[in-house]
């Protein structure tokens, strides 16, 4: 190792300070490779994986509630298609006698239990109105709550009209009701 020759103002101090210096840049280079360097990385650093994280709860926020909002709608479409064949039988009835039926027994239908479906629990006539009761294994949202089918007697054919009844809220309803 070469000595460096320091000025005499600089101090006796200072030399051991430069002494002590050349030797740790000497033990940093060990078969001609920095101790200190970096290591091939392996796996992800914390800041990425954070941003991982906050994109993945961002589209939750979104997502969550949008498909929230598709799978009530497809639950009511279900008691819409389960009450097709008891839309018929009310039709027909108007038509043929001229007012609507006063319950299931008088259209000619069965008892409103044995309307079900998946997520339906029963389905009612009474009038001009055909009453979905939605069950147990439907959102909580529709969970216990009625859509009103309303019949609408016109010059010989009768549309259907959907009303949200108790507590189906208009949003929830499918594109056909609203």
């Amino acid at each position: 190792m070469t000595k460096i020759a320091l000025p005499e103002r600089m101090g006796a101090n200072f030399g051991s300070v430069c002494t002590m210096l050349t030797n740790n840049l000497a033990a940093r280079t060990r078969n001609g490779t920095d101790i200190f360097m970096k290591k091939d990385q392996q796996g992800y650093t914390l800041i990425e994986l954070m941003i991982v994280v906050a994109i993945v709860g961002i589209l939750s926020v979104i997502a969550l509630p949008a498909y929230q909002t598709y799978t009530i709608r497809a639950q009511v479409a279900e008691g819409l298609t389960v009450s097709a064949p008891l839309k018929n039988s009310v039709a027909t009835y108007a038509i043929s006698r001229g007012t609507f039926p006063a319950d299931n027994t008088n259209a000619g239908l069965l008892s409103a239990n044995n309307y079900t479906g998946k997520f339906v629990d029963s389905i009612s006539v009474s009038g001009d109105t055909i009453a979905i009761i939605y069950g147990n294994d439907a959102n909580a949202k529709i969970n216990g709550h009625v859509l009103n089918l309303i019949a609408v007697q016109n010059d010989g054919a009768i549309p259907w009209n959907c009303a949200s009844g108790e507590g189906i809220d208009s949003n929830s309803l499918p594109s056909s009701c609203r």
